[in-house]
């Protein structure tokens, strides 16, 4: 099976009073380092546009570290990374600040004829996010989800995370709008409970009653009260996290347990508790990637 991830990879600097880490980290990168950490024998690739610089030269070694492939990277002389700042309060929630606006991945697919998905078509499954998404192109967006119509067409399966960044959309009325199309066209659903009712204005009940009526596989992430199964509407018991640092990746994380399991055939009571598990470990240590 072969897998192609779609989205960011940045720059992560994790904050620590004066002190920072220089990692490699995205939402999409994250899980794909999960899925392919969980699930070796799966060929997991990433695709993006970085630049020629020393910092996008680190980011492809980062990458290939992990055994993920890189042929697919596009690499622009005239671009460069995103970058980010993680800090935390003592209860270990984020904050971010972010500096992508001229992000090389913003312009990935396009070129001076139009969008391009051709690198796409060799993979059984797609992974991506809203927040990939959102830093493209509007003409590109819209291309990329007729592409991915015709992708199911032929057989493949998609994947999607909501992740909803408020700042990086346009507007909210589009996100929803992307968003929506997203969920309907999906055939493995990831959303997190919060950025649902960001997002859409509703309850935690109703966000669970919409995609339960969707009739999708997957998960919707409920924090440390556990994922509730979209494919059966049941929720399980699940241990509360016994330690948390920083919650970054949490959602990342789960969805790449989660899918090294559920794509590789394993129950769905057991691809749920994978990606809690990991999860949990992952808020209990500083920045977005495990250490090796």
């Amino acid at each position: 099976m072969k897998i192609a991830a779609i989205g960011e990879a940045m720059i992560e600097l994790s904050m620590d009073d004066a002190e920072a880490a220089v990692r490699v980290a995205g939402d999409t990168l994250n899980t794909a380092i999960y899925l392919k950490r969980s699930a070796p024998d799966l060929q997991v690739d990433y695709v993006t546009r970085l630049g020629t610089d020393a910092f996008s030269d680190r980011i492809v070694a980062a990458i290939e570290v992990e055994v993920i492939g890189t042929h697919a990277v596009e690499r622009d002389p005239d671009g460069t990374p995103g970058l980010y700042a993680i800090t935390t309060d003592a209860k270990g929630e984020r904050s971010f600040t972010y500096w992508r606006d001229s992000s090389a991945a913003r312009m990935v697919f396009v070129t001076p004829e139009g969008p391009d998905f051709s690198v796409l078509e060799a993979y059984d499954v797609i992974y991506t996010s809203a927040i990939t998404l959102a830093i493209m192109p509007a003409a590109t967006r819209a291309a990329l989800i007729n592409w991915l119509h015709g992708f199911r067409q032929a057989g493949g399966r998609v994947v999607f995370d909501s992740n909803y960044r408020p700042r990086l959309w346009e507007d909210q009325d589009t996100a929803r709008q992307v968003v929506a199309a997203m969920w309907e066209l999906c055939d493995i659903a990831l959303p997190s409970i919060d950025d649902e009712m960001d997002l859409t204005g509703e309850t935690a009940d109703a966000v669970a009653a919409r995609f339960l009526a969707l009739g999708r596989s997957g998960a919707l992430k409920r924090g440390e009260i556990g994922p509730l199964c979209l494919e059966t509407g049941t929720s399980g018991t699940y241990p509360v996290a016994s330690k948390v640092v920083d919650t970054t990746a949490a959602g990342d994380s789960f969805n790449g347990a989660y899918l090294a399991a559920a794509l590789t055939g394993a129950p769905q009571n057991d691809a749920l508790r994978a990606g809690h598990d990991l999860a949990s470990r992952v808020i209990a240590h500083r920045g977005a990637i495990l250490p090796r």
